[in-house]
């Protein structure tokens, strides 16, 4: 029916609207209706009184009663000329007895309809003031109930709509990764079968060394590849030894540009941890922060236990982030090279809050001054 989801919304959004507006537009028919049926009862009480007054028969005195008797919901209260209260019908007993709450119920009233005058035969006229029944007190309430129904139907629909978009995200995510693993992983083992070739040809054993490093890190990013999206096996790891030997590898991988530092406790510290997944995170923030650099700078990485938490911070002197990009640097595609997918701060995020349940944000940065990222995982 629909041939793509920006139809279905609009579609959605203009018969919310539609059904708002019919629904509102016949329940103020309704109460407008109510609200002249209850004014034409206090019409005909006051021609009622009138009559009293000009002919004193007792037929018209039965039928006031008739009338005040049949009118057992409509509020209403007659003052003088000097504004005193004659008399009253159908008030709630707690203003009845209260002369104070009495006068305050009926200036409340004045504000609900306009009055009706009451001609006395030589007597000073008198005001009928009336209020809104509790039916029609209530009905005027509907389309206020009716609206927060309906949006609340809209939000829930636009939750599921958001829901099933991020469901489809995911699985592209995980899609692309695991599709990445596997064309990594059909040119690798061929890279492996080279490797025993040159061995067996006595290749120089430095160039053997160098390339088995690099053939183990592309063994490395397969790994990691294939673990997007997968089910995630967290193990209890000192989050010290990990960072120490990632940083390593990263300070002897880089420029001597880079004045590397790193500040870690002296014990073991254990957190729920899947090691290639971690590392991996670490990796995108020190190559973000060299980006930032441009391959020159302080960098600092840093172990804080803070209470029930561990927090990892990765300190740089680039360029630094502006305050209104805090939260979209991690949004995938988010990047300021000319060449880049702007991928890495957005597996980072996924990495630590999706499979970790931590929390990683950008604790401190200013524009020319660099920037502080910080993680935070639960100590066991």
């Amino acid at each position: 029916m629909f041939k793509n989801t920006k139809a279905l919304r609009v579609f959605i959004a203009i018969a919310s609207i539609v059904i708002v507006g019919l629904t509102a537009w016949s329940i103020s028919l309704f109460y407008e209706r109510i609200k002249a049926d209850e004014r034409q009862k206090m019409e005909i009480l006051s021609e009622a009184i009138n009559a009293i007054n000009a002919d004193d028969e007792s037929n018209y005195r039965e039928l006031v009663r008739k009338i005040q008797n049949n009118n057992t919901n409509i509020p209403g209260i007659i003052v003088d000329n000097d504004g005193e209260i004659v008399t009253s019908v159908n008030l709630p007993k707690e203003v009845e007895s209260d002369s104070t709450k009495l006068y305050n119920y009926l200036n409340n009233i004045k504000a609900d309809n306009a009055p009706l005058s009451i001609n006395l035969q030589g007597e000073d006229n008198q005001t009928l003031y009336y209020g809104n029944s509790e039916v029609l007190t209530k009905i005027k309430y509907y389309p206020i109930i009716l609206l927060l129904i309906i949006l609340l139907f809209i939000g829930l629909l636009y939750f599921f709509y958001a829901t099933s978009k991020e469901s489809e995200k995911n699985k592209l995510w995980a899609g692309m990764a695991k599709e990445t693993a596997h064309q990594i992983g059909t040119p690798l083992s061929s890279l492996v079968g080279w490797l025993e070739i040159l061995k067996a040809e006595g290749v120089n054993q430095d160039y053997i060394v160098e390339i088995e490093k690099d053939i183990d890190r592309l063994k490395t990013i397969t790994e990691r590849f294939s673990k997007v999206g997968s089910q995630i096996k967290l193990e209890q790891t000192d989050i010290v030894k990990v960072t120490q030997e990632t940083f390593d590898y990263l300070k002897n991988r880089s420029s001597n540009l880079i004045e590397f530092s790193i500040d870690l406790p002296n014990e073991a510290t254990h957190v729920m941890l899947n090691q290639p997944l971690f590392s991996w995170t670490i990796e995108n923030l020190v190559k973000n922060a060299i980006d930032a650099m441009k391959g020159k700078g302080q960098l600092n990485i840093e172990i804080v236990r803070s209470g029930s938490w561990v927090r990892l911070l990765v300190k740089d002197n680039g360029k630094g982030i502006a305050l209104n990009n805090y939260k979209t640097v991690f949004k995938p595609g988010y990047t300021t090279k000319k060449r880049g997918w702007g991928l890495g701060l957005s597996l980072a995020k996924r990495i630590i809050e999706d499979y970790h349940k931590g929390k990683i944000k950008v604790l401190f940065s200013e524009v020319g001054k660099g920037t502080t990222f910080e993680i935070k995982l639960k100590r066991q």
